[in-house]
């Protein structure tokens, strides 16, 4: 009878082993399986067996195998010389008792970049006991970072500095130049007949001249030289006590040696060509870093009226003149006066559904004669002669009136989009101004979106951090418009209070042409969900252009594709058909 029962127990033992084991067997299996399909590589070490064991997806990384801790000299043979060493004190980071170390290395030859991870698990009397060592292949990461600094600091077209960092390193030379009692020069250079290129041979090989000359122009740059490249046709050069090979007019005949020779196209055509320079020097012309570009670019106009191919030196003749014959200005004060301007309404469309999502007010002027100015044109005169005040005012005004028309009548979550100059942000009113014409109006703060530019950081970053900073508090949404142009997009991203980002529609443009701008704009989306803002691609006229956004899971469309600028009754429209389709 005991026997029986012995036996049984027996039986009842060994079968739970068998469970156990199979047990065991499954979780091996579902580990190994996590391993095999895991986009990484590791290496366990069991010290007190001395036993050494690769798994997950070794192949992907290394054209040999480890077997024991000796064939850890194979790393060392594969990857560059300064990450040897880092590599010897990770694997073997326990001799400084050490439990846990990531770092990241690169093999030779222009190999993968690989983030290294090194745990130690350490027993009772703190003893090695096991080691795991992961390798992350990181290489298309690190690509995207580096196109995202680069993007920061440089223009892609050319490889000089882009305007914003340009004009951040010129303030530096006239800090320097105050503090040390030099002078610094700018140099405002626009190649002339440009648009004969563009519109005669096309843009490409437009582009292609902008970049051959760019690059000619970096052979020039130093410490005491900076060069950026503006926009389109436009180069401006900053010298610091400029005086012997580094003098105005040194460099100036150095690049005029140069044009004597034309620039060969991709296409293997020839082009010459010659520039306009303008000239004006701190702290003779101006005591500002942007006063002192606009005056060498003023310099510059005065240059190509007398005839091109030719170099001018501010005066401040040469201002007077220039003020004086700029009739516009003179229109300009009429039509603020007169409140001569009419409002159109641009659509911002959800990418996903097609939606709309809110629209853009978007000011417009015709002059007594019936002639269209456009705003690329006098709103940078109003931003100069302070005009951009009172028309910044009437435009808040004229749009928050007409939008509260369209949410009394239509039961729309709808989003206003308004376009706020450095102008307008640094009037100490400027808060108290905009929230009483949204009470007066009834219209929730929320429902409203400011539009600022990366101008607006340049010269006081932390007060109109602190500006935008209080209006986000108020409930106003803030948006940076024209993304990726200049230095400050990365630089300040981290800091600013913002809750959208436009895509440039530079970007845009050559979205499905250039593998660059693919790369950047993947980038730029991914960065910028990451930091939790949601992004809109402005620019947009093909539904090419749109279905990649989509692809890359941009949030917003705003383009002559999804709707052009229209009257508020071309928007009354829209959102009459939108409500009746969601009724």
């Amino acid at each position: 009878m005991g026997e029986a029962k012995s036996d049984r127990r027996g039986e009842e033992t060994i079968a739970a082993l068998e469970v156990e084991n199979q047990k065991l067997r499954m979780e091996l299996k579902m580990l190994r399986l996590l391993f095999e399909t895991s986009n990484s590589a590791f290496i366990y070490y069991n010290y007190q067996e001395d036993k050494l064991e690769t798994m997950g997806n070794w192949d992907h990384f290394f054209d040999f195998t480890v077997a024991q801790v000796s064939d850890f000299e194979k790393f060392y043979e594969r990857v560059e010389e300064q990450n040897v060493l880092p590599l010897k004190e990770g694997f073997f980071i326990e001799k400084q008792n050490g439990d846990r170390q990531i770092f990241e290395i690169k093999l030779k030859n222009g190999g993968m970049c690989i983030e290294v991870e090194i745990n130690i698990v350490y027993d009772e009397q703190r003893r090695p006991a096991d080691k795991i060592i992961r390798f992350k292949d990181i290489t298309r990461m690190m690509a995207q970072k580096d196109e995202l600094t680069y993007m920061a600091y440089y223009d892609i077209l050319t490889g000089l500095y882009n305007r914003n960092y340009f004009v951040r390193l010129l303030g530096e030379f006239l800090r320097r130049a105050g503090t040390e009692n030099r002078r610094v020069a700018v140099m405002f250079l626009d190649i002339d007949d440009f648009r004969r290129v563009n519109d005669g041979i096309g843009i490409i090989a437009g582009d292609d001249l902008v970049q051959l000359f760019g690059q000619y122009l970096t052979n020039l740059m130093n410490s005491n030289v900076i060069i950026s490249h503006f926009s389109s046709d436009i180069y401006c050069i900053g010298i610091y006590d400029p005086c012997g090979a580094r003098s105005v007019e040194t460099i100036y005949q150095v690049i005029r040696e140069r044009l004597q020779k034309p620039f060969r196209m991709t296409d293997g055509q020839e082009i010459s060509m010659t520039v306009s320079v303008g000239v004006a020097a701190y702290p003779e012309a101006a005591k500002g870093t942007l006063e002192l570009i606009n005056c060498a670019e003023i310099v510059m106009f005065k240059a190509k009226s007398q005839g091109k191919d030719t170099i001018q030196y501010f005066d401040c003749a040469i201002l007077d003149d220039f003020l004086q014959t700029v009739t516009i200005q003179n229109k300009l004060k009429e039509a603020v006066f007169d409140q001569n301007f009419t409002m159109v309404f641009q659509p911002q469309c959800y990418a996903a559904s097609g939606k709309l999502r809110g629209v853009e007010a978007l000011i417009r002027w015709k002059d007594d004669h019936g002639d269209m100015i456009s705003p690329a044109v006098f709103i940078p005169i109003a931003e100069k002669n302070g005009a951009i005040v009172p028309i910044g005012n009437w435009v808040i005004e004229k749009s928050v009136q007409i939008f509260a028309k369209w949410r009394e009548k239509y039961a729309y979550p709808l989003v206003l989009s308004l376009n706020i100059s450095a102008v307008q942000c640094k009037q100490s009113d400027f808060i108290e101004s905009i929230l009483h014409i949204l009470e007066q109006y009834d219209v929730p703060p929320e429902k409203i979106e400011l539009e600022i530019t990366e101008t607006i950081l340049v010269d006081d970053f932390e007060e109109t951090k602190k500006r935008l900073g209080e209006l986000r508090k108020t409930g106003i949404r803030i948006s940076l418009d024209d993304f990726g142009t200049g230095f400050s997009s990365l630089s300040y991203l981290k800091g600013l209070p913002i809750d959208t980002l436009k895509i440039d529609k530079s970007f845009v443009d050559t979205l499905l042409t250039d593998v660059n701008t693919k790369i950047i704009t993947e980038s730029i989306i991914y960065m910028v969900k990451r930091l939790g803002y949601e992004t809109i691609a402005e620019g947009v006229e093909t539904k090419e252009q749109f279905a990649y956004l989509q692809e890359l899971s941009c949030d917003m469309i705003q383009g002559y594709y999804t709707g052009r600028p229209m009257p508020a009754e071309g928007i009354d429209d829209l959102l009459k058909e939108q409500t009746e389709k969601a009724g």
